[in-house]
């Protein structure tokens, strides 16, 4: 055999036996780069509209009535191919699309979680020091506070007054709205801060919003910074200082959704962490008719905490949902379980070559090699990991590959470097086959992160076909 005969059958064999990961813009077919821009442009919005749990909410009630979706109630009849949703507590979402198959054949889930990390005003926030009003916080999720300081701030949430009332609040997303922001210590006087530990230089107690310096006109009384405040927000919202042991408000940061580098390849925006997600399984299932299997929406709250709460994924709430959908059938919940299927959608580590010494690059996910798969997430030996079956990946490797979806493998990063988790446990709990998949994204839990278009695309687009399959 020559040499040209070996090298030529070398390369038939890699070809054939060796697997190689493929930049996603290589493999775009006709039209999808088009396809892509336009679904970006979607997702860019839905960013901008919802810097809550409970915005996003609001947001995928009014895109899900617009594709056709009606509110669920116990005990209403349905038949292959109506679409409803059921709203948890104004946080969380869950829609569905009612298959031609019984749901003793089970259900295809999409699973994501529309909180994000931020920071939370706490019950009694408003005071004044040295004329001065600021709002105290107590951080909410996995958080680098060092990040949070000297960035303009939004502040987003309600209050409910004794009477029951719900006042929105929405301050600094508005045309000609003031902003907020908390301060640092300047370089000139920060030298001993300089040499604390990354973590410790910006304790939490200090994460305090600065929200205003004028004082009250003509009153000698203490605190005129403060009041000055509370008549502001008297005037626009009606509100006292005692409404606030009853508030949900959050400063969020204050940027839109932008396109990031020369080429506009990438997404750069607060709260991607795992909104990405959760959009690509809502834009999927808004565009899904008559399938086969049910197919079933989690937009889940409070995953950046532990999923805890009755709007969690540890919560009655799904289980109550889908033992409705099933007593409707006459089918036992249990059945409708051992037979469903979730992706757990949500995001994974982008290899950063900055950061090379934290990842496993043979294991890691690029940017724009398509939608993660994580066999498993957790953290050193796998703990809190739901860790999907070989049958489980196959299936879904199958599923992927007949669709066209540029897909890559996933691992947060270096075995021992940290670890992370997901709504996948909870659903494996519910005797639930499932596997978790997203976005990789870099600067995670940043307040402003980074995503590539063509990954958001493709999780889409698998979300999309998985729905689809008869998994």
């Amino acid at each position: 055999m020559n040499r040209e005969t070996q090298s030529n059958r070398g390369d038939e064999l890699r070809k054939a036996l060796c697997y190689t990961k493929k930049n996603g813009y290589d493999l775009l077919q006709p039209g999808e780069e088009e396809a892509m821009e336009s679904y970006c442009q979607g997702y860019k919005s839905f960013l901008d509209g919802g810097k809550t749990e409970r915005e996003c909410a609001d947001r995928t009630v009014a895109m899900a009535e617009a594709a056709g979706f009606r509110p669920y109630q116990r005990g209403m009849a349905l038949k292959p191919g109506d679409k409803i949703y059921q709203v948890n507590r104004g946080k969380a979402v869950m829609l569905a699309v009612i298959g031609r198959q019984g749901l003793d054949q089970g259900v295809n889930i999409g699973a994501a979680h529309i909180d994000a990390p931020r920071l939370d005003l706490k019950q009694n926030p408003l005071y004044e020091a040295d004329e001065l009003a600021f709002l105290k916080t107590h951080y909410y999720g996995g958080i680098r506070k060092y990040q949070w300081v000297a960035i303009p701030l939004e502040l987003h949430g309600v209050v409910v007054l004794t009477d029951g009332t719900v006042v929105r609040v929405s301050i600094g997303d508005g045309e000609g709205d003031p902003i907020f922001t908390i301060d640092d210590l300047l370089p000139h006087l920060g030298s001993e801060q300089s040499k604390k530990p990354l973590g410790e230089a910006i304790p939490g107690e200090n994460l305090n919003i600065l929200v205003g310096s004028r004082p009250i006109g003509e009153d000698e009384g203490s605190d005129r910074v403060k009041l000055t405040a509370l008549e502001l927000l008297n005037r626009k919202y009606g509100i006292v200082e005692e409404d606030f042991v009853s508030a949900e408000l959050s400063a969020v940061p204050a940027f839109p959704a932008k396109d990031v580098g020369f080429d506009r390849s990438l997404i750069g925006a607060y709260g991607q962490d795992d909104r990405v997600c959760g959009y690509a399984v809502l834009a999927a299932i808004l565009q899904l008719e008559n399938p086969k299997r049910t197919a079933v929406c989690m937009l889940a709250d409070k995953e950046e905490i532990g999923s805890e709460g009755v709007t969690g994924m540890q919560s009655a709430a799904f289980d109550t949902f889908m033992n409705d959908l099933c007593a409707g059938q006459g089918v036992d919940l249990r059945v409708c379980y051992e037979h469903s299927f979730c992706l757990s959608t949500d995001v994974t580590a982008a290899y950063d070559p900055n950061f090379a010494d934290v990842f496993e690059k043979r294991n890691s996910a690029l940017v724009n090699y398509g939608i993660g798969i994580c066999k498993y997430t957790g953290s050193r030996g796998k703990s809190g990991a739901s860790d999907a079956s070989a049958e489980v990946v196959a299936r879904v490797r199958r599923c992927l590959n007949q669709a066209g979806v540029v897909w890559q493998t996933a691992e947060l990063g270096k075995v021992d470097a940290g670890g992370g988790g997901t709504v996948a446990m909870y659903m494996a709990k519910r005797n639930i086959d499932t596997l978790d998949a997203g976005v990789p994204v870099l600067s995670m839990h940043a307040p402003f992160e980074t995503v590539g278009k063509l990954d958001c695309y493709m999780t889409f687009k698998a979300m999309k076909a998985i729905y689809e399959a008869a998994i």
